[in-house]
């Protein structure tokens, strides 16, 4: 097989994960919204897609490859078939609720919650024992570490500042100064919560790996830099079209929502590009 052919099946094999899969559960959050399911699994399900394409591209096309991370990729798949099968069965079995803390609550939800942390775990191990070969042979490692930094620090200011600038707006303390008067949970937002990053990474990991690694680049050596970018926010934009129209708000306001979310993901392109 050509370097050309083995692009070319890579790519139609990451469309149809990270598109195909999403847009035919699409079709299910637009079913679950009508009998008022627990739609909660849907997008932390859909998250995994993009990379789940990426690897799976690669385990078929690239196996032989010595430095293939193959039990990391296994791995992640696994979790992303788990997170998959709670959506559908949250859908075809909205009745399975379980009591937590004296509510009542899907209990796909509480599945794909489990299954986050014990499949982050599990790809956490296999990560690290892929080595530091096969992890910066895929774009695994963790490199600029100074840059890297900085952009989070840029991040968190932009985050946090937005969140003050709209509490003072809106005449009400917010969220934010809330927390910084109620040293009680201190503790939570500077220590337990960024602990809490390591035993989820795996959703954000598939969403980033699948757009920033693999399809930015590609997009940016056919169309250049910037219009790489661009288009890159748009197909992640309608990427989130059944999410938009069904979940996080209602169909009549689902267009708007679209546009709003094709905005923000250009911005957010174009801010980790820098």
């Amino acid at each position: 097989m050509t370097d050309t052919a083995k692009n070319k099946k890579q790519f139609l094999i990451f469309l149809l994960i990270a598109y195909g899969v999403t847009y035919a559960m699409g079709l299910l959050t637009w079913y679950g919204s009508t009998i008022s399911a627990e739609l909660n699994p849907f997008p932390n399900a859909q998250m995994f897609y993009p990379a789940a394409g990426v690897m799976l591209a690669y385990l078929i096309t690239q196996w032989q490859d010595a430095l293939l991370p193959r039990w990391f990729y296994l791995s992640f798949l696994f979790v992303a078939v788990l997170m998959l099968l709670c959506a559908v069965l949250t859908v075809i079995m909205p009745e399975q609720t379980v009591s937590l803390n004296g509510q009542s609550i899907s209990l796909w939800l509480l599945f794909t919650q489990y299954a986050v942390i014990g499949g982050t775990i599990l790809c956490w191990i296999t990560l690290l024992l892929s080595g530091t070969k096969r992890r910066a042979a895929y774009g695994l490692s963790w490199k600029q570490t100074q840059t890297s930094f900085f952009c989070l620090l840029a991040f968190l200011l932009l985050y946090f500042g937005r969140a003050a600038i709209a509490s003072l707006l809106d005449g009400q303390p917010g969220f934010l100064l809330e927390i910084l008067q109620n040293p009680t949970t201190w503790p939570y937002l500077f220590f337990i919560m960024p602990f809490n990053f390591f035993l989820s990474f795996t959703p954000f990991l598939g969403e980033e790996y699948g757009w920033r690694y693999y399809l930015q680049p590609l997009l940016q050596k056919q169309f250049g830099l910037r219009r790489g970018v661009l288009l890159l926010g748009a197909a992640w934009g309608l990427w989130h079209i059944f999410l938009d129209f069904f979940f996080y708000t209602t169909p009549d306001r689902g267009l708007v929502m679209t546009i709003l979310q094709i905005i923000t993901c250009i911005t957010l392109g174009i801010f980790l590009l820098m």
